[in-house]
């Protein structure tokens, strides 16, 4: 049976097989499931099928969504591999698409499916607020609309009704750490980006206070010298566990359902503590939570960020310091983090 159209005039027949894609960064994919579990909750009958990278399939546990798998370093990661990729989700009967990413090559794959007579809607980054909040440094004092009401917005166009999502339910998760024992707490100090990194002396401190107040304490981080400062604070302190190399991306996921507060920037590990529906204390500098990236559902009670004049400078943090030394990250001191930490855990 045909999915129809709520409050219309009159029935309209909605598309049975939507196809939702989103490829990259991870933090922006991470946020994509907050808008399908809306979707899921106001059409249970609609079949979704993601189409994204094989590594971001955790993001999405406990949604009942299909995947086409995305190769964004092969033969794929060109124009004519979106119309190849397009010409596969029209044979696996997808009957609409939304495309969350807006990027050149998902306009490829988009112009592929229009062409053979799919309805197609796209994301509206809202580009110019964006660039009017940056160089007025937020002094309107307007918040941006979030990045996940922006993707139930495409939603929308394509005529599904969907309600704003609420923010995620603990749900149960398998533990990768063994029995849990007192306050565990997460700690995620790295970004790609400079203005969005919490400085090594500072993360030392940081370490050091948590350690010493709760029972374990986490290390979230990728390789390189990120895995060298984890490991280091592994050596120094008994009860700190450097994660890389440890656990997987849905291993990860798990962990921090299981902690009792992370500590993140503006990066990947706020946003799954968002889907974990895990208290966070966000730590921002050249960025802004106003740009509309702050962890859905998080609470704004958990951010922390410096009152400089020259902030926020960037939408996504790699613009170059005009200081040369990122006082927007220094300006949120260790003993600020440690108490917005005691806030959300009580000790």
């Amino acid at each position: 049976m045909a999915l129809e159209k709520k409050g219309a005039a009159g029935s309209k027949n909605l598309p049975q097989h939507l196809l939702v894609m989103r490829n990259s960064a991870m933090g922006d994919v991470a946020m994509l499931p907050h808008a399908l579990r809306a979707l899921k909750k106001a059409c249970p009958e609609l079949k979704v099928t993601v189409a994204t990278r094989p590594l971001f399939k955790p993001f999405f546990q406990g949604l009942d969504v299909d995947f086409l798998d995305v190769d964004t370093k092969g033969a794929q990661h060109s124009l004519a591999g979106m119309w190849r990729l397009a010409h596969t989700a029209r044979e696996m009967g997808v009957d609409a698409f939304a495309d969350c990413h807006g990027v050149m090559r998902s306009e490829a794959f988009r112009a592929s499916m229009w062409l053979h007579g799919i309805p197609c809607a796209y994301i509206r980054k809202g580009r110019g607020e964006k660039k009017h909040f940056i160089k007025t440094h937020g002094a309107d004092g307007i918040t941006l609309k979030h990045t996940v009401l922006r993707y139930v917005d495409v939603f929308r166009r394509l005529g599904f009704d969907v309600a704003d999502p609420e923010p995620a339910l603990k749900i149960p998760h398998p533990n990768p750490m063994g029995e849990k024992q007192g306050v565990w707490i997460g700690f995620a100090p790295f970004s790609a980006q400079k203005g969005k990194t919490y400085p090594d002396d500072l993360n030392r401190e940081v370490v050091a206070l948590l350690s010493a107040r709760y029972d374990r304490v986490f290390i979230h981080g990728g390789g390189g010298r990120e895995a060298e400062f984890a490991a280091e604070m592994e050596r120094t302190h008994p009860n700190v566990t450097a994660l890389w190399g440890k656990v997987r991306l849905a291993g990860e996921l798990d962990l921090i359902a299981w902690e009792d507060c992370v500590i993140s920037m503006d990066s990947l590990v706020m946003h799954l503590a968002s889907l974990a529906a895990t208290p966070v204390v966000s730590v921002w500098g050249a960025t802004h939570p106003g740009l509309g990236f702050l962890g859905y559902g998080c609470d704004p009670k958990g951010v922390l960020q410096g009152d400089l004049e020259c902030r926020p400078c960037s939408v996504y943090g790699g613009k170059k310091c005009k200081y040369g030394d990122h006082r927007c990250m220094r300006s949120v001191t260790p003993q600020m983090i440690l108490d917005r930490v005691a806030m959300f855990v009580g000790r």
